[in-house]
């Protein structure tokens, strides 16, 4: 996939604002924050793009799985996707506030619904602001829409698909958060290319030459497989390697805390 087909630059989204089936989402997680700090939500309240929805991961997660993040089973997820606005027509563009894995997530999600129509604006809230764009404040919701799901199957795996990958020489594994806590513990057998290597401070992918050079040892694979601690993170790596050309790539969904939490194999160092 070519890179325009995956990011979207701050100064071509100035001229979409007013198009009809242009979709805007804040899809903003605040990973770290303390007890007092504002939400992602509140963050949003206080300052979004103009016309720009929330976009809620936890409406997104199985909340029958024992695991955060969990995809949501097709059919609810194609309830979901069309609850929050987008239609099978849409122009869809997902931002964050300086965490661009959480977008890239987003963007994962709908591309494995069948959304065809979806980017990433790079560089986030900061680059539009850079651009010379509007920010607005108070809450924007969509009409829901109708969205039927046509399942891009493999571009999520689960951890049997993980153990067969593991003892297959022609697929890669790869944790992608950074070096130390691949240390602290990793999946047996996997390697490791920290996202923040793909990336110009948390919140825009670097350029293709720069992309294709750090992900030059992974492409040998015939597949690969990308994971961190909830599937975040690793659809940074998936969808850098989309755009450096190597499309047979997959995200570990349940990723290391699954991993950990049904007892599999990981060792440290």
């Amino acid at each position: 996939m070519k890179r325009d087909t995956i990011l979207i630059e701050a100064d071509e989204l100035l001229t979409k604002l007013e198009q009809p089936n242009v979709r805007i989402y804040d899809a903003t997680i605040l990973f770290f924050a303390g007890e007092s700090d504002l939400s992602a939500y509140e963050q949003y309240l206080q300052a979004h793009i103009p016309g720009a929805a929330f976009f809620d991961h936890q409406d997104f997660s199985d909340s029958g799985s024992a695991y955060m993040y969990t995809i949501l089973p097709e059919a609810d997820l194609a309830a979901q996707i069309g609850q929050v606005g987008i239609g099978e027509d849409a122009e869809v563009i997902f931002y964050t506030s300086g965490v661009l894995p959480c977008a890239t997530r987003a963007w994962w999600l709908l591309r494995y619904a069948g959304h065809n129509n979806v980017r990433v604006l790079n560089g986030g809230l900061a680059a539009w602001q850079e651009a010379g764009g509007e920010i607005e404040q108070g809450a924007r919701q969509y009409s829901p829409a109708n969205f039927t799901a046509r399942l891009r199957a493999d571009m999520f795996v689960n951890k049997e698909e993980v153990q067969a990958a593991l003892a297959d020489d022609r697929v890669g594994t790869v944790y992608t958060l950074p070096p130390d806590m691949y240390k602290a513990g990793q999946i047996v057998g996997s390697t490791s290319l920290s996202c923040m290597e793909l990336m110009q401070g948390m919140d825009c992918l670097l350029s293709d030459d720069v992309l294709a050079a750090r992900l030059a040892e992974e492409a040998r694979y015939e597949r690969i497989i990308t994971y961190c601690g909830g599937g975040i993170a690793a659809t940074v790596n998936a969808m850098a390697h989309l755009i450096a050309g190597n499309e047979n790539v997959a995200v570990y969904d349940g990723s290391l805390t699954e991993w950990v939490g049904e007892g599999l194999p990981t060792t440290k160092g």
